[in-house]
């Protein structure tokens, strides 16, 4: 991996931030460096308020949105609340629709099926809306490139509001009322909310509009939280308070949905990470293996023995899921292998029979094992559908509308995207996916990068640094967990292979050679680097700072992410 040392902070400031809170001078560089180099910013960094929530109705549409919506309950209308099949999607209808309903009877929901009607709003879907007078869709995580679609629905009497948060084309819907802080003649403060945050937006501004108390929306917190973490949105701004209070209904008082999952993996305190690993993958599993309103039926479940039925059969999904996307990467790399396309500048993989539901997550996969922009293919009806994953610093969005004439549809982000093609246009466009990354990616790009945050000699760890770090949570993008790097240090001479074929490196790493203090270490899928420490040869060593519990006794360790001679 590439290590890179972040510039460090301006020193005046971080000794003076380091009195003005008491903290050690590593601290406070952290904090700087994250734009945090006051007493207020760091209160409000610290003990996020839902307080300073921005006002809904500095977004651009919401006074159309909040109208519309009350103009349909005083005409009885029923609403239908629409959203993709993704954790974003459904965590956003299950919001929308319970909190619309604890005050209307008419409202519906609706996910489209990925295989038969695909990526965000669908023909199939406003022709369900039409069949059934229905008058007003409330689309969720998608539609804000749906200008045929949304015309369509018009034409039919069925008007749109669009929450969304993925990049606007040069035009938007004609919908009454588009919400996308990403627009750019939205003015709203914060633009980096996913879907099911734009739909938290709506109903706060619902709630201000009627004189209700704010505190009858924080239930609703626990599904936004999770969806912040399975979009990989930045965990700053309005997503930090979100995520932070949204973490403390998880582990304070579930819905019942949440409860289900959570029992079944016997852990009492979940964090961020516990989120993306344990929570996400079963929801996204019921989009992915069968249907995306399963995940919905089981998040607005009110009784707990139903949710732990409907629990116990999404879990079923995940197992499922977890099988197919280990066979179908397994392939992928052997098409790359075979194929001697590991010196190319991206991967490009199709075959037609694998699962639609998981080539996303194999996308990830190869780019994790290949670090290039990387593309899963598979076929789709008539069509091919594709799951585009990017490396750190590069933009595939852009290098996809490089490609766009071979591309019949796509949408996404900066790092993740989805598209589908004529099936004649694959070889064309794999050649040219090429040619723009190749002639657009700085290449060190190819090679990982390992951030860290700063020096952090071993004598400098102390409890009392690591309570004040955990307190920097919830952890994501923007607001990573601290890595940091400490330079000769030494094995304790215990160091070993543990794990299946030695594949992980258990040690203990002191200071000095002589030193008494030693803190012990963990490097998962490392063994191979236990020459690099032995026979008291010093070596540099970049990890986080974590606990470990093991028979009851927790303590302090660090988790390795690299290490070499120093």
């Amino acid at each position: 991996m590439r290590w890179t040392l972040s510039p460090q902070p301006d020193a005046v400031l971080v000794e003076q931030l380091s009195k003005e809170l008491n903290v050690d001078t590593i601290l406070a560089s952290l904090l700087v460096g994250r734009g945090i180099d006051a007493f207020a910013k760091a209160k409000s960094f610290f003990r996020p308020s839902l307080e300073e929530l921005h006002d809904p109705f500095l977004m651009k549409g919401m006074n159309e949105a909040v109208h519309r919506i009350q103009k349909a309950v005083g005409n009885n209308e029923t609403i239908m609340v629409y959203g993709d099949y993704d954790v974003d999607g459904t965590t956003a209808v299950a919001l929308m629709s319970s909190f619309l309903s604890s005050f209307y009877d008419k409202v519906t929901t609706y996910i489209p099926d990925r295989y038969k009607e695909g990526y965000g709003i669908s023909y199939a879907g406003i022709d369900y809306a039409h069949d059934n007078d229905i008058s007003l869709i409330i689309a969720l995580d998608c539609g804000i490139k749906a200008i045929d679609k949304v015309k369509y629905a018009k034409e039919k009497g069925i008007d749109f509001i669009i929450c969304d948060h993925h990049r606007p084309g040069k035009f938007v819907p004609d919908a009454v009322a588009v919400l996308d802080p990403k627009q750019h003649d939205c003015s709203y403060p914060y633009d980096e909310l996913c879907g099911c945050g734009v739909g938290f937006k709506l109903c706060q501004a619902l709630v201000q509009h009627n004189d209700w108390e704010f505190e009858i929306l924080i239930p609703y917190l626990d599904l936004v939280a999770t969806a912040i973490a399975a979009d990989i949105v930045p965990i700053t701004g309005e997503n930090r308070i979100l995520c932070y209070h949204g973490l403390n209904v998880i582990n304070t008082s579930p819905r019942a949905g949440f409860k289900s999952i959570i029992e079944q993996v016997k852990k009492n305190i979940l964090d961020i990470t516990d989120v993306v690993f344990i929570i996400a993958p079963r929801i996204n599993a019921a989009g992915r293996m069968k249907h995306g309103l399963y995940a919905v039926d089981l998040l607005v479940e009110q009784d707990l023995d139903q949710a732990r039925l409907k629990a116990k059969e999404i879990d079923r999904y995940n197992q499922d899921r977890r099988e197919l996307d280990q066979l179908i990467t397994e392939e992928a790399l052997q098409q790359i292998h075979d194929n001697k396309e590991e010196k190319l500048f991206t991967s490009v993989v199709f075959k037609e029979d694998w699962h639609k539901g998981v080539i996303g997550i194999v996308a990830s996969r190869l780019t994790e094992t290949h670090y290039r922009p990387t593309l899963v293919f598979t076929k789709n009806g008539d069509k091919l559908a594709a799951s585009a994953r990017s490396v750190s610093g590069y933009d595939v969005y852009n290098a996809l509308e490089q490609c766009s004439e071979f591309i019949e549809q796509f949408g996404g982000h900066k790092y993740a995207a989805g598209l589908t093609m004529q099936p004649e246009q694959f070889l064309n466009f794999k050649k040219r996916f090429e040619e723009v990354v190749c002639a657009t990616i700085d290449k060190k790009l190819l090679t990982k990068e390992l951030k860290i945050d700063a020096l952090l000699p071993l004598e400098r760890i102390t409890g009392k640094l690591y309570r004040i770090l955990k307190q920097m949570a919830p952890f994501g993008p923007r607001n990573m967990r601290p890595v940091f790097l400490s330079r000769a240090v030494y094995d304790s001479g215990y160091a070993k292979r543990i794990g299946e074929n030695g594949k992980h490196l258990k040690l203990a790493i002191k200071p000095h050679v002589n030193s008494s203090l030693q803190i012990p270490a963990i490097g998962f899928n490392l063994g191979d680097c236990i020459s690099i420490i032995q026979n008291n040869k010093p070596f540099d060593v970049v990890y986080v700072l974590e606990e470990n519990s093991w028979q009851g006794v927790t303590s302090l360790q660090l988790r390795i992410k690299d290490l070499k001679p120093h």
